[in-house]
């Protein structure tokens, strides 16, 4: 039997008939909704720990509670909150009192702002920086050529001691601002406790990479090649 790839990214359902959304629902043969049975179940089984739960139930009303006129149609529903104030209104749903920062050098203003905000709604915050310990990236295999600046002495970004110090210090949800594509990827993996991502890096589009798939179509044509 040939192996079943998921690709709901290019699912062509129109999306009140997906399977995803409603019972009975249709989807093309890949579609994981209607494949992973013994997943699903697994997975359901998953929400019976107490805690992973109510991060769920707490997620899912947060997210409610991100629009307006709710009590009209799909059509008149209205955003009404940034990111940052769902971040905050999460933590106390969650009781987190103490919020670890884990960010990129170059957004060091946008994270003193945030981390001020966050000291202002009574959390407790730690705030690591990129290039905390100061490593040279030659002692990670980079020859100088491979440097940002090249030929000079540059600090390694440094992912996993970020994760272990907010480890080390106990922080109960950890917010990413900007961490380098890989090097948030380890971040991840290394946090003890759950991460949210505030913001991302992209450095040519103003840390918007949306814009790029927006405009897919236009100025950024050449992608598709």
């Amino acid at each position: 039997m040939k192996e079943m790839t998921s690709h709901c990214a290019l699912c062509n359902v129109a999306v009140a008939e997906r399977a995803c959304k409603i019972t009975p629902g249709k989807g093309p043969a890949s579609c994981p909704t209607q494949q992973h049975d013994d997943l699903k179940e697994n997975a359901f089984a998953s929400y019976q720990n107490e805690e992973l739960c109510e991060f769920a139930r707490q997620s899912s009303i947060q997210e409610a509670e991100g629009y307006t006129n709710r009590d009209k149609s799909y059509a008149e529903l209205k955003p009404v909150k940034p990111r940052i104030l769902e971040i905050i209104e999460f933590a106390h749903k969650m009781n987190y009192q103490h919020l670890g920062l884990a960010f990129c050098i170059g957004l060091r203003n946008e994270a003193k702002a945030v981390e001020q905000l966050l000291l202002q709604h009574g959390f407790k915050v730690s705030s690591v920086i990129c290039k905390i310990g100061n490593i040279d990236k030659n002692e990670i295999g980079l020859d100088d050529s491979e440097k940002i600046v090249i030929n000079s002495s540059e600090a390694m970004c440094n992912p996993v001691l970020q994760a272990r110090v907010l480890n080390d210090e106990k922080t109960d949800l950890n917010v990413v601002i900007g961490l380098c594509v890989g090097h948030d990827s380890i971040f991840f993996k290394e946090s003890v406790a759950p991460c949210t991502v505030f913001a991302v890096k992209d450095r040519l589009l103003g840390h918007n990479p949306l814009a790029a798939i927006y405009t897919l179509d236009s100025y950024y044509r050449s992608l598709k090649k």
